[in-house]
């Protein structure tokens, strides 16, 4: 017997994989998780129905989380993650010397503890001396830490559950005022075929806020439509301005120095969605 994992994306459109086994299935205070062997795409952690993230495809993700941002930021020694309990988000922002601190605050510890077994080429950074996890609220967090970071990354799943609070202006406001004088922050925007009304929401608080907004994409080949917008809000500094030739390679899947400004040329559909 052949067993499948499905996930509906939208009401007349999912995707789905072949499974192995399932290491994990259980309620957690906040969520329904789930950690799956599938057969294409490795070990993959779904919440609340949605996936996450997969062994096989992962990289794309993280690193346009942290690349574009960081090397955006001329100097970005003190780093929050607001989400990303998998811990992807921190492997990659380790790879910076000039980061000093990375805080990685998760709201549901579960997600923490089974990436850390299940996931540990994604997870396997967390206990990094220059990291500090906390299982917290990252809404509260940012709230009680003004003028504290230089980048924040909001590494977050859709806007459900818990992460409701996560896609609002009140959260980018926050933001706003925990970033340092030349902060900037960057945020997982969804996709434009099937979320096209959040991504307009999302540029129009974020404008409110920030006074320099870019928006920028990736192939994500488990997420909906594949196409994943990612937006960053920044006080001075424009990634567009960055020289390219002064990006050093990283280790690197999927960023590049090449790709920095390519990955903030949009198809026209997408462009129209931030006017």
């Amino acid at each position: 017997m052949e067993l499948w994992f499905t996930e509906k994306q939208t009401d007349n459109y999912g995707i789905t994989m072949k499974t192995k086994q399932t290491y994990v299935h259980e309620q957690t205070e906040f969520q329904e998780l789930a950690m799956i062997e599938t057969e294409e795409w490795g070990n993959m952690l779904v919440l609340d129905g949605m996936v996450m993230t997969t062994e096989k495809d992962e990289f794309v993700y993280h690193e346009m989380v942290a690349h574009p941002a960081l090397f955006t930021h001329p100097n970005p020694e003190h780093v929050l993650i607001v989400g990303g309990g998998d811990g992807g988000v921190v492997r990659e922002v380790l790879k910076h010397p000039k980061v000093k601190k990375v805080v990685l605050v998760d709201i549901d510890g579960k997600v923490i503890e089974h990436s850390k077994t299940y996931l540990p080429s994604i997870a396997g950074k967390m206990d990094d001396p220059r990291v500090e996890v906390i299982v917290n609220d990252g809404f509260m967090h940012i709230h009680d830490h003004k003028n504290t970071y230089d980048v924040i990354m909001a590494d977050t799943t859709e806007p459900m559950g818990p992460a409701v609070n996560l896609f609002t202006r009140g959260f980018y406001q926050g933001i706003y005022e925990s970033l340092k004088d030349e902060g900037l922050f960057v945020a997982q925007t969804d996709n434009p075929w099937f979320k096209a009304d959040l991504i307009r929401q999302v540029n129009r608080d974020v404008k409110e806020v920030f006074p320099l907004v870019r928006v920028f994409t990736a192939n994500v080949p488990t997420y909906p439509s594949g196409l994943w917008t990612f937006t960053m809000g920044s006080k001075k500094h424009d990634p567009l301005a960055v020289d390219e030739s002064a990006i050093p390679e990283l280790d690197t899947k999927y960023y590049s120095p090449r790709l920095h400004k390519a990955a903030f040329a949009l198809p026209k559909f997408v462009e129209d969605l931030t006017k």
